[in-house]
């Protein structure tokens, strides 16, 4: 009898000691969830909206067909980047399941690519592009002449052995039906140059070849709308830098805003021999047939849709074309306006001197924004060492130094335009102190990031050079002069770099001054706890721009 009763009190022991485990258990999970919500909410939302009424009605129709394609980008991004994307259907927390999607995987873009789903393994630097077995000796060793092109997928046959396949061949069924609603948008197009540049990159999906397409898109002067489409930028693959991810942005034109912005690219041979540098690291000429465009941002998809959000577009990425024709530089306003309002301003009220807060501007934005575009086209694109082009010689480290010398030569061009008379709503102070109030967003993007690990670069050596102080109640002051010097210095030792093609430079160089320190790291910590969002997330789609 009595080990009857013993047994009955184990037992309620057992069911309350479950119920308590089980109460912790939820929790805990509460907890998690709530930390999960916590960073789907530190992007906050925004819906992508236009007024289309001056748009056609084959217009409107083709904008539909545009996001129609933009949805086969997202899907092809979703195989390069992560794999498999019903990733999302095994995931029943709907924060983790938004945060992923945010992310276009497990890894935390913003977080050093740190896995935010449990029992998921460190993400490959190669993302989906090679095999994830395969070694850097086994691709040293592979000897195919494609095997560094933009445009191949790189797998193992059935031997086992490496194989590249180019993109065309990989993803055919995708861009099948892609060529085939680019063709009905074709047979839309009023404008001539939206036709031809979307007849042009039929071809491109088809070969993998995309110098026509994209020589048709600088030339490309009088759409309404716009649409970049394809693999274009090589930031996911942090192996090598070799491969290119797909994207689209759909946008519409400000012809008027546009219009102000032309006189500034006749000035850029100009700009460009005043860059403060050795000569050599500047003796190619720009071109002066590029675009300085004024868009309002309708649609992201793949690339430039995961973490951290593009404000403004510098293309082609093709140095053929850099030196035949230039760049178009489409400078995103609504999204530049969102960031600027949700997030730089804020952090500008908690971090900058209340002697200067009334130095940062939109306008101050706006132009360094602007500007860092236009300044891609700066520098030199192949090396005085005879390593190619600089894009090839730095490897994984062109994208990051490539950002540093945008952010960099757009605030020096900035300085001389309004010195020149030219930029004439902004003062000089004001575009330092916006700039440096930037700096504070743009590292937050974690150094998974190339525009945070190129804003760190910058942050770090401004610090050095004393271009500003933090004083003891946590507020930066910044020094102009001090600055002004900071940023002629920091832009030689750039285009030194690039100039030389010094990869081991380079990489060591980014490795000891991307680092943020214990005391930014309390600010940022203190803007975080101020709930300051990180980036934007975008409410899009044909239901928002009330398209069929």
């Amino acid at each position: 009898m009595r080990k009857y009763f013993i047994s009955i009190s184990s037992m309620i022991m057992a069911v309350v000691l479950c119920l308590s485990c089980s109460h912790k258990q939820q929790e805990e999970v509460a907890e998690e969830a709530s930390d999960m919500q916590k960073k789907v909410e530190a992007f906050a939302d925004y819906e992508l909206t236009a007024d289309l009424s001056q748009l056609t009605e084959n217009e409107r129709q083709i904008l539909s067909i545009f996001i129609d394609i933009a949805d086969i980008m997202d899907n092809l991004y979703w195989q390069q980047a992560f794999g498999d994307k019903s990733v999302l259907d095994t995931i029943t927390d709907e924060w983790t399941k938004r945060y992923v999607g945010i992310n276009y995987g497990v890894w935390d873009r913003l977080d050093n690519w740190k896995p935010f789903v449990a029992n998921w393994p460190e993400r490959a630097p190669g993302a989906q592009f090679y095999p994830a077995d395969m070694t850097k000796e086994e691709f040293e060793a592979f000897a195919d002449t494609n095997k560094n092109s933009l445009y191949t997928m790189i797998v193992r046959n059935q031997e086992g052995k490496l194989q590249s396949v180019w993109y065309k061949d990989y993803f055919k069924t995708q861009l099948d039906k892609v060529c085939e609603l680019m063709q009905k948008a074709a047979d839309l197009a009023e404008d001539e140059g939206l036709k031809n540049y979307l007849t042009e990159r039929i071809k491109a999906f088809q070969t993998d070849d995309y110098f026509s397409s994209d020589t048709a898109w600088m030339n490309m002067k009088n759409s309404n709308i716009d649409f970049v489409v394809g693999p274009i930028e090589n930031y996911e693959d942090q192996l090598y830098g070799h491969k290119a991810a797909y994207e689209a942005f759909i946008l519409l034109k400000d012809a008027e805003a546009s219009k102000n912005l032309a006189k500034f690219i006749s000035m850029l041979p100009a700009l460009q021999t005043e860059l403060p540098c050795d000569p050599k690291y500047k003796k190619e000429v720009p071109g002066t047939e590029s675009d300085l465009n004024v868009y309002d941002a309708l649609y992201y998809a793949g690339d430039c849709n995961s973490g951290s959000k593009t404000i403004a577009i510098n293309l082609p990425n093709d140095e053929r074309v850099h030196l035949e024709k230039g760049t178009r530089r489409l400078q995103l306003r609504n999204a530049m306006q969102a960031k600027f309002d949700k997030i730089l301003m804020p952090i500008a009220n908690i971090l900058i001197d209340e002697e200067q807060i009334q130095n940062i501007k939109f306008d101050a934005f706006f132009w360094n924004v602007t500007f860092h575009e236009v300044a891609h086209g700066l520098g030199i694109k192949n090396t005085v060492t005879g390593k190619g082009a600089v894009r090839e010689a730095l490897q994984v480290q062109y994208s990051n130094w490539e950002e540093a010398k945008a952010d960099i030569l757009g605030l020096y061009m900035v300085q001389k335009l309004i010195e020149k008379g030219e930029i004439t709503n902004i003062t000089v102070e004001e575009a330092y102190t916006t700039f440096i109030a930037g700096l504070f967003r743009s590292v937050r993007f974690g150094s998974a990031d190339a525009h945070g690990q190129a804003n760190m670069m910058c942050f770090n050596f401004f610090e050095k050079e004393g271009a500003f102080i933090r004083g003891n109640n946590g507020k930066y002051h910044v020094d102009i002069d001090k600055a002004k010097m900071a940023m002629a210095n920091w832009a030689a030792l750039i285009l030194k770099v690039e100039g030389e093609g010094d990869l081991n430079y380079a990489t060591s160089y980014n490795k000891e001054n991307s680092i943020i320190s214990n005391t930014l790291a309390a600010d940022l910590e203190t803007i975080a706890n101020s709930n300051i969002p990180v980036d934007i997330n975008f409410i899009q789609g044909k239901k928002s721009l009330k398209l069929k």
